[in-house]
């Protein structure tokens, strides 16, 4: 019965719908992308800020290896993304149906664009080739960050892991059951999942595969928010998210 319910609460959350399993997707995605990222693009996060401030600080102090203009055009380019989506969430905020669909969508178009560059590039990816793709990429992570952080569904945020590690071990005393230490367990496991499923596609194929992986990922669950919004439920309606869900999201970095 434990179990049943959990499964249910993914699909049918009563406060937040089908956007657990949702988010948990675009978690994968993460993963596949940051493996392309650091991987064949020079070394450098699209979806992880932090990773980027740090790798700035590792290139100014001369570190080999570390290319500071490549960081500074993800941080950028996440920045663009972020004001992108939140002018999506000004436009359809009263509906997490509809801002989800919105977000997926224009994330997915980002990620086409990206993989056709990367697939018509020779190998390895040259410089040029690699600064566009991680704008680009960078671009639609933005917006799913600035997203999920509206939607505020907790312990998902699809894209950074350590308050929800920090909360797998702090309350791992109140059962293994708990739906909270499910959703947990589940962002590791998807992104770590997503990581290694983007790794192996690029060291053993080319990272424009991974990105199309990505990419259709992204066109699966893009279908799946539009089917949602056919359907009026309480889920949707939203308000402003007091304080206490963006400050929790924030403090969620690697």
């Amino acid at each position: 019965m434990a179990h049943q319910r959990m499964a249910r609460d993914l699909v049918a959350d009563p406060a937040h719908g089908p956007l657990p399993l949702l988010m948990l997707g675009l978690t994968v995605v993460t993963g596949i992308v940051d493996a392309v990222s650091i991987i064949a693009l020079g070394r450098v996060f699209v979806a992880n800020m932090t990773g980027n401030i740090v790798f700035i600080g590792f290139a100014v102090a001369g570190a080999a290896g570390f290319s500071l203009a490549a960081s500074l055009l993800g941080v950028v380019g996440f920045l663009v993304g972020a004001g992108t989506g939140g002018r999506l969430i000004g436009r359809f905020g009263s509906d997490r149906a509809r801002l989800v669909t919105a977000a997926v969508a224009l994330e997915f178009v980002l990620f086409a664009v990206a993989t056709v560059v990367v697939a018509q590039s020779a190998q390895p990816v040259p410089a040029g080739t690699r600064d566009l793709a991680v704008v680009v990429l960078a671009v639609a992570t933005g917006v799913q960050n600035a997203i999920a952080r509206r939607l505020a569904v907790p312990d998902l945020t699809t894209t950074v892991l350590t308050m929800t590690l920090t909360g797998l071990a702090a309350d791992v005393r109140s059962g293994l059951h708990n739906t909270a230490f499910a959703r947990r367990l589940l962002a590791v496991a998807t992104m770590l999942g997503g990581a290694v499923l983007g790794a192996e596609l690029v060291l053993n194929d080319n990272p424009a595969t991974a990105l199309g992986v990505g990419t259709a990922l992204l066109a699966i669950i893009a279908t799946a928010a539009w089917q949602t919004t056919r359907h009026p439920a309480p889920w949707r309606t939203t308000t402003t998210p007091t304080p206490a869900a963006p400050a929790a999201n924030e403090r969620g970095t690697r």
